[in-house]
């Protein structure tokens, strides 16, 4: 069996930091700090402006949860940024256990899926983080915003945010707890498009998500969502197609943090919005929040991660991608 069921993984605590942008966008108020001028938070480059919102996430998140450092067991965090140095440089001054992960924009997923884990069957009070900055990101992708390079139809914005999340044993008022995990498996679709990672991104969503309700016995309908982080409109409609193809409809009950973030036409973000930050604070802003007022009780969240580097892209290399399952339920 694939599937992880967890006990006793509580989410006590989540915070979200977000850019000039996001903050425009319709979650804008779900948001705990935003950058109000540049999407520099104060520092002289875009790697370390991402750095400090990943220190602040995680300040914020220790905060909602009364702890400090030494309460804390393991750190898991991951970025975009070749080795992760937004991760390691913006949690350099916590004194916690690290343990840096890469699984793209599913790393928020793949995060809490381990902090779950160690939760659940070790016991351990652990915190996840991540985060994407869209100028580290697309100089390191793509161009230097600054290039003003044309984008296509079907690119998706990096998304300027950074979550945080506190994970433990205790129980805690916000009501919201992991229930089980299943790890994604790399699937290569054959895509070799950098700037249409939402078809990349959709066979290995789909792949886990068949596999969870074959194993699972349990239909789409038994949950009030399946969210997916973040095939953006594009790999949206790829996803449901395929999953129609295999006998499942989860057109009722999908959403998806790419979609969600950004009013994608008036703000003119064509497929929408992508990177480690998006699902990362989107889950961690609006859809906990809505489970800790009792509107959600049972949720399936969905990291999507392209696993491409700047090189495999300039080889014409086909980008694999993988999917991590999250279920979260309410305790109300």
């Amino acid at each position: 069996m694939s599937i992880i069921k967890t006990k006793g993984a509580n989410v006590i605590s989540w915070s979200s930091v977000a850019g000039t942008v996001e903050k425009k966008g319709p979650l804008g108020d779900f948001f705990d700090i935003a950058d109000s001028k540049d999407d520099r938070f104060g520092k002289d480059t875009w790697e370390k402006s991402e750095a400090e919102m990943q220190r602040l996430a995680l300040s914020k998140a220790l905060e909602k949860a009364g702890k400090k450092d030494c309460d804390v067991d393991f750190l898991i965090a991951g970025d975009l940024i070749n080795q992760c140095i937004s991760s390691t440089n913006g949690l350099i001054g916590f004194d916690i256990p690290f343990l840096g992960v890469f699984g793209a924009c599913s790393t928020c997923a793949e995060s809490i899926l381990l902090s779950s884990v160690f939760s659940s069957y070790a016991e351990k009070t652990c915190a996840a983080v991540t985060s994407s900055h869209n100028c580290s990101a697309e100089r390191q992708f793509r161009f230097p915003v600054e290039y003003g390079s044309l984008r296509t139809p079907t690119s998706q914005w990096t998304v300027t945010a950074s979550g945080a999340y506190v994970i433990s044993p205790e129980k805690a008022d916000t009501y919201v707890t992991v229930a089980e995990v299943m790890a994604g498996r790399c699937v290569d679709g054959g895509i070799t498009d950098a700037n249409n990672m939402g078809a990349a991104m959709a066979p290995a969503c789909a792949d886990t998500i068949e596999r969870y309700f074959a194993e699972s016995n349990l239909t789409p309908n038994d949950f009030d969502y399946i969210v997916t982080g973040d095939l953006g409109k594009e790999g949206s409609a790829i996803l449901k197609e395929l999953l129609k193809k295999r006998g499942l409809d989860i057109s009722k009950v999908h959403r998806d943090c790419g979609i969600d973030i950004y009013d994608i036409e008036s703000q003119d973000m064509h497929a929408g919005g992508s990177g480690c930050g998006c699902s990362g604070s989107v889950i961690g802003s609006y859809y906990l929040e809505k489970m800790k007022q009792g509107a959600i009780n049972d949720m399936l969240f969905i990291g999507t991660g392209a696993l491409m580097n700047a090189m495999s892209v300039q080889q014409g290399c086909s980008i694999p991608a993988v999917a991590h399952l999250v279920r979260f339920t309410s305790l109300h």
